[in-house]
């Protein structure tokens, strides 16, 4: 019995690294068909996933829950879409890191429009959002190194959050609105602020810093995980809210440039690859903020 318990201890220890080190992604879409720039992605209501970037920079695709793509807006002259954020059921924001600008797309019409404009902005690149309809841009110079974190608030006025920082990329809200979280690519380090209703940002802390390797887009889960696109290094890193690493997804391609929630139960997430120019998949074992963010937004309608 002593024998028997021992081996059962050995296993009950060993095998959840042997089943973090064998959790995979899989192909979605067709590889080639969205340029080095592929990028967003995001889910509506239906399951679909929109990606930007598709045949060429400048377009956005919809993705069937199947993974087949097509086009489903172009944007303006001078535009090149990057993160993807929904603010509702019919409307999501896109990081134009081209132009300067935070769009705004209509499902229903397919119109796009500048929501906000700003000409200090280097290059935004990634969008979270609170459910009141504030938005936060991460806008890194990758020529200097350094970069910063844009508050866009509800009815488009932009101010600087927070300067004076490293390469800003991936960024998301916790999943009560209290913090912000912002990572930087080339420094390899993911901070923490404090989030007031209001979008100021207070009390930044380093919640982890990554060895090796790079950083792109990130997303929370229900339960406050962040899920960290590890650029160039072909894996999904799982923060804990109280900075550990606890689960790591390995992907096919290599440059995982963002990830989304989306599927039946919000756990199905969906990754950008931009050496592949194609996206892939896995499940996560918690649903994404996102998606109970949209089940949200698809209630409210109800009423």
């Amino acid at each position: 019995m002593t024998r028997y318990l021992a081996v059962l201890l050995t296993v009950a220890l060993l095998f959840p690294e042997i089943s973090r080190a064998q959790v995979k992604s899989k192909n979605f879409s067709n590889e080639g068909e969205f340029t080095s720039n592929c990028e967003g992605p995001a889910v509506d209501e239906d399951g679909n996933v929109y990606a930007v970037n598709f045949a060429r920079d400048g377009t956005i695709a919809q993705i069937s829950k199947k993974g087949n793509a097509s086009f489903f807006v172009t944007l303006p002259k001078g535009s090149t879409g990057n993160g993807i954020r929904f603010i509702d059921k019919n409307t999501f924001y896109v990081a134009d890191f081209t132009g300067h600008n935070i769009l705004k797309v209509d499902m229903l019409t397919k119109d796009v429009d500048v929501f906000a404009n700003e000409p200090k902005m280097n290059q935004p690149n990634d969008l979270a959002v609170t459910a009141t309809g504030h938005i936060f841009a991460s806008d890194p110079n990758w020529k200097d190194g350094t970069g910063q974190i844009w508050h866009i608030t509800p009815e488009g006025k932009v101010n600087l959050a927070f300067g004076n920082m490293g390469t800003t990329n991936g960024i998301d809200v916790s999943p009560d609105e209290k913090k912000l979280y912002v990572n930087e690519s080339v420094q390899r380090n993911v901070w923490a602020f404090d989030l007031a209703p209001d979008g100021t940002l207070s009390n930044k802390k380093l919640l982890h810093h990554f060895e090796d390797g790079g950083m792109d887009g990130m997303r929370c889960d229900v339960h406050g995980n962040l899920y960290i696109a590890r650029h160039g290094k072909g894996e999904v890193a799982v923060l804990s809210p109280e900075g550990k690493v606890i689960h790591t997804i390995h992907t096919i391609g290599k440059k995982v440039s963002n990830i989304c929630f989306g599927g039946k139960n919000g756990k199905t997430c969906y990754i950008t690859l931009q050496d592949r120019g194609c996206l892939e998949t896995f499940k996560a074992k918690t649903a994404g903020r996102e998606w109970a963010m949209m089940k949200a937004f698809s209630e409210n309608n109800k009423k």
